[in-house]
């Protein structure tokens, strides 16, 4: 677990994959896989979700977490960033090299902005520093299953790029374009507001649901990752930087 992490979430006392395979036992009910070393931390979590509907899962180790996205094929991940043999930033790598249907918001007591922007940037949705409320802990929960919403059929089109919502894909002059889940949450920001320009604390309210306290380049480095992606085969700059304000999308 991480260093001094020994407090436990605060909160009232409460009862209590999709390319993986769904474990029939489990039912319908939204899975939520909760992997960390402290006991403490996995029964007020438990306990809270469950109260709150939905299955949820333990695992104390990386291994086990693993182990367990693989038999439990859950919709979301609750993954502590310093666990015992596989650490949380490598397990996330593994579970988000199944897909990106799979929502992860990771856990740490390290408050530094590199190790925040480290775990963004193996594949994790969201952050959250130990020790926290547990209603705090649900609001983020729920914003990231809102993300993975009942599919809408949804297609963006600006210029020559195409956006599939559902598929979380986008198309530019015919060539498909992968995106991570942050990528897929910045470009359909853009493609839903095309022309207008952006404020910094607007994307990082929209994508991060929180600010970095303005000392972060992890959007900058996102936005670089996306241009990289959408420009791929020499096609013309459609994200811009607007010196002072933020960026827009435009021809």
């Amino acid at each position: 677990m991480d260093p001094g992490a020994t407090q436990a979430p605060t909160m009232s006392p409460m009862p209590g994959m999709t390319a993986l395979t769904r474990d029939p036992a489990m039912g319908d009910a939204t899975r939520i896989l909760v992997i960390d070393d402290d006991p403490k931390i996995r029964t007020v979590v438990r306990r809270g979700l469950a109260y709150e509907g939905y299955r949820v899962v333990e695992a104390a180790s990386g291994e086990e977490g693993l182990e367990k996205a693989r038999e439990h094929l859950p919709d979301l991940v609750v993954l502590d960033i310093m666990l015992p043999g596989i650490d949380g930033l490598e397990v996330c790598r593994r579970l988000r090299a199944t897909g990106d249907e799979l929502g992860i918001l990771m856990l740490t007591a390290r408050d530094e902005v590199r190790d925040r922007v480290e775990g963004l940037e193996t594949g994790a949705d969201d952050y959250l520093v130990k020790p926290f409320s547990f209603e705090e802990l649900l609001a983020r929960v729920h914003a990231l299953l809102r993300r993975r919403a009942t599919p809408s059929g949804e297609i963006l089109r600006y210029a020559d790029l195409e956006f599939d919502v559902d598929a979380r894909e986008a198309r530019r002059d015919g060539r498909t374009i992968e995106l991570t889940t942050t990528e897929y949450n910045l470009l359909i920001l853009f493609m839903r507001h095309p022309k207008k320009v952006l404020t910094r604390d607007v994307i990082m309210e929209h994508v991060w649901s929180y600010d970095f306290e303005g000392e972060s380049n992890v959007l900058e480095v996102y936005v670089r990752y996306l241009r990289n992606k959408l420009e791929a085969d020499g096609e013309p700059r459609l994200i811009h930087t607007v010196r002072g304000a933020g960026y827009v999308l435009k021809e």
